[in-house]
């Protein structure tokens, strides 16, 4: 740990641990800051029962969404505040997408009150506010989150789509950090074979808004179900059902997760080309490459750089591509075992939770050394 007093950092998280992107890129990450001297404390906006109502179809009430709001509004206005456990005036507040969604900017920018602020984005969010469906939406809210990013200290990326995005924005500190994996809850060892006694069994993880990509392979499934036993094992909220595609389902848990990847042959990536997508950051890829399989996934945004050279898995764009590709990994044992053993070197030596917290603690440092020493405050643009 460096010398001196930790410095104080308060993230505001979209999510709780269920949130696969508050979890794997802000939350994991706070006990390895914690040994490079930089204490977190974690504040989510939305809790696990939130998540759990929105995958089961249930929308929050009023009552409660407006609790959510009046828990983050009492979060900010103790900032500055002396009280145990508190990190009091924080040298940094690390922000998940925004802190307040779909309330303007200005409001934002008062309670942030020139403090400096790091961004980080792992999706094209902002895209939602440009391309929402109503016009007050837009006209308020469409370039809020550019403008979050020209006035932050630094803004971190899970892409280089995002990361565009945000230099065009004005950001000033723009950093790609992918989003990391615990290589030790992926299990390194060999899938079992496949012959015509064994089924080809191929992975997919997913949340019900990602679903429907997972839709898109049926047809493409289902051809291969006919030619030989296939088991398509999904880890979500609810079953793919995927008409005439045998299924193994499993409910997800963060604890099995990396095993039952870890037995599967193949993982499954399908996303289609529009600009939401484009910013995703092929986390399903990188998971994959930690469990030591090939993934065959969709040449959109970020998974055309991962899987550019074809060390690790293959991409493949309409029906008949996705047949072949899974056809060639079905019958080649070889190139299996290959592509495997590629992605989990690939995942040892570029996203292993300790290595992307030790490029992030140099990026914290680095957003606080910048902000202005008169106050450590960072004003928000206009």
């Amino acid at each position: 740990m460096p010398p001196g007093p930790p410095l104080q950092i308060l993230a505001l998280t979209r999510y709780d641990r269920m949130g696969a992107s508050s979890r794997l890129r802000l939350l994991d990450l706070i006990p390895d800051l914690a040994a490079a001297g930089i204490a977190v404390t974690a504040c989510p906006f939305f809790d696990d029962a939130y998540l759990r109502r929105l995958y089961a179809g249930q929308a929050s009430s009023p009552l409660r969404l407006a609790g959510y709001y009046a828990a983050r509004l009492r979060t900010l206005l103790r900032v500055g505040q002396t009280t145990p456990g508190w990190p009091g005036s924080p040298d940094l507040i690390w922000i998940e997408k925004e802190m307040l969604p779909y309330l303007p900017l200005a409001l934002e920018r008062r309670l942030l009150r020139r403090r400096p602020y790091l961004l980080d984005f792992d999706d094209a969010w902002h895209t939602r506010y440009a391309g929402h469906a109503s016009p007050l939406v837009r006209r308020i809210l469409a370039d809020k989150l550019e403008r979050l990013a020209a006035g932050a200290a630094a803004v971190t990326v899970g892409n280089d789509w995002l990361g565009q995005w945000a230099a065009s924005a004005g950001a000033r500190l723009v950093v790609k950090l992918p989003t990391p994996v615990d290589l030790r809850r992926y299990p390194d060892h060999p899938a079992p074979p496949v012959s015509a006694a064994a089924e080809f069994r191929l992975g997919w993880v997913g949340t019900p808004a990602s679903a429907r990509y997972l839709a898109a392979l049926a047809a493409p499934l289902r051809r291969l179900a006919g030619e030989q036993a296939l088991t398509l094992v999904t880890i979500a909220a609810h079953p793919a059902g995927l008409p005439g595609v045998p299924e193994e389902f499993h409910p997800w848990a963060e604890s099995s997760e990396g095993p039952l990847l870890s037995g599967v042959h193949a993982v499954l990536m399908p996303v289609p080309d529009a600009p939401f997508e484009r910013g995703k950051s092929g986390y399903k890829i990188i998971q994959a490459m930690a469990a030591g399989r090939p993934v065959v996934a969709s040449p959109v945004g970020e998974n055309r750089v991962l899987l550019a050279d074809g060390g690790c898995g293959l991409l493949a764009e309409g029906p008949d591509a996705w047949v072949t590709a899974l056809r060639r990994l079905r019958d080649d044992a070889g190139l299996r075992l290959r592509l495997g053993q590629e992605g989990r070197q690939r995942a040892a030596s570029l996203f292993d939770r300790p290595r992307v917290a030790t490029a992030l603690a140099g990026v914290i440092r680095q957003a606080v050394a910048s902000a202005p020493r008169s106050d450590n405050h960072r004003p928000v643009a206009d």
